[in-house]
């Protein structure tokens, strides 16, 4: 049985316009150099020809991950997620209790979290430990530097999914 990976809308339209672009643009384009690489003769010692075949190993590996992902992909609507609790797709404002640092991030999927854009995946440490949580908890973090303690300030729904 296959076990669903939760996304947000956007999440997986990203996945899939990044498939479209791979299998519409970019392998048929490395095909068209590998077969004008491979007119110039001796395979062996053709850097064009070996780098173009490399190239179009990469792009149907991942090909074929994005489509695995995109199978195995449970969408979510993050603007109609329930704000009681830290859940996936909620934003959650969180109180670094050691530093009085704020910091506020979407809970999405591991494979359309950016610690850039202020989404982290709900399997990473910060995400599973204040999954399930209310405002006004208090929560204990083991991360790589060492452990931080969290207060949940304030849970919403994204604007946009």
């Amino acid at each position: 049985m296959i076990e669903l990976v939760p996304i947000s809308r956007a999440g997986y339209d990203k996945l899939k316009a990044e498939l479209d672009r791979l299998e519409k643009e970019e392998l048929p384009r490395v095909a068209q150099e590998v077969a004008e690489a491979r007119e110039l003769g001796d395979l062996k010692e053709n850097g064009a020809y070996i780098a173009g075949r490399e190239q179009q190993g990469f792009i149907i590996g991942r090909i074929r991950g994005l489509k695995g992902k995109l199978n195995r992909s449970d969408i979510i609507d993050c603007t109609k997620v329930e704000c009681d609790r830290a859940m996936f797709g909620t934003v959650v404002s969180l109180l670094d209790l050691g530093t009085k640092e704020k910091l506020t991030y979407q809970l999405l999927g591991p494979d359309e979290a950016d610690y850039d854009t202020g989404s982290i995946s709900v399997d990473s440490p910060i995400g599973s430990s204040i999954l399930g949580h209310a405002v006004g908890d208090k929560v204990s973090v083991s991360i790589p530097r060492g452990d931080r303690h969290l207060e949940v300030l304030d849970i919403t729904r994204p604007q946009i999914d």
